[in-house]
């Protein structure tokens, strides 16, 4: 069983930083056999893609609304994904997901396991 735990969220004003992490557990499970994406679900509103990162981390793909602002990166010793969030704005209040699939990509359908989100809420 594939257990992700997503933390780190918080209330921050507009132009501050945030960094999730996603822990992941499981018997035979290790991170450094699948991609890793997080996506993101404002209220009222669909879960989007936000950034994915490569089994070795040498490729990321990020939404357009975050390039330049929001940073993906993992620690596979650690069975650990991180986003790093700077800059951040009011419309990137959302509940943010991390998940576990094949390959790096924006398609929710291509992550097998996720974890149950954390709250980011900015002020403006």
């Amino acid at each position: 069983q594939v257990q992700l735990v997503a933390s780190g969220g918080g209330l921050v004003q507009a132009g501050g930083s945030l960094r999730l992490s996603c822990a992941a557990s499981g018997r035979t499970f290790s991170i450094s056999s699948t991609a890793m994406g997080w996506f993101r679900q404002a209220p009222g509103k669909e879960r989007e893609f936000v950034a994915a990162i490569s089994k070795s981390g040498g490729s990321t793909v990020y939404a357009d609304s975050v390039k330049g602002r929001f940073t993906i990166s993992r620690d596979n010793a650690k069975n650990t994904v991180y986003l790093q969030m700077n800059s951040l704005k009011p419309e990137d209040t959302a509940i943010y997901y991390c998940a576990a699939g094949t390959y790096a990509n924006t398609f929710e359908r291509a992550y097998a396991y996720w974890g149950q989100g954390t709250q980011v809420s900015v002020s403006s």
